[in-house]
């Protein structure tokens, strides 16, 4: 797939992911569903997605044998920025709790998945020809 049609389609998803969260926070307005710096965490993890697959996709171009260790690497590299923004959240603020492992982890889940699936795509194209 295209850096070009990835991206369009990547920013179809975080529209529908903005929309998603709009839409509860009106549904349930008496709930405190999101943390106040939900949208400084939303931003963080589209953008690391987003670079973990253009480093994959640079990774792939330039020799597809190497195309496996760029997506370890990049999967590797997201998980450590991951950890260190949880490390440094949960320093500055103090008393996170389960809304923030709520809200993290369904986020990264739904960014690694749809991660995946554009890098599945990919390998089966690949295979294809």
């Amino acid at each position: 797939m295209p850096l070009n049609k990835f991206t369009s389609i990547y920013l179809i998803f975080v529209g529908i992911l903005i929309g998603l969260v709009s839409l509860l926070t009106v549904i349930f307005p008496d709930k405190q569903l999101f943390i106040p710096n939900f949208w400084l965490m939303f931003g963080f993890l589209a953008g690391i997605t987003y670079i973990a697959y253009i480093l994959v996709d640079i990774g792939v171009k330039k020799d597809p044998e190497i195309g496996v260790m760029a997506i370890m690497a990049s999967i590797a590299i997201k998980m450590i920025f991951c950890m260190a923004f949880v490390l440094i959240y949960s320093i500055k603020v103090k008393g996170i709790g389960l809304i923030f492992i709520l809200n993290f982890f369904s986020t990264y889940l739904l960014f690694s998945a749809f991660e995946i699936y554009c890098l599945l795509r990919n390998l089966r194209h690949q295979n294809l020809k």
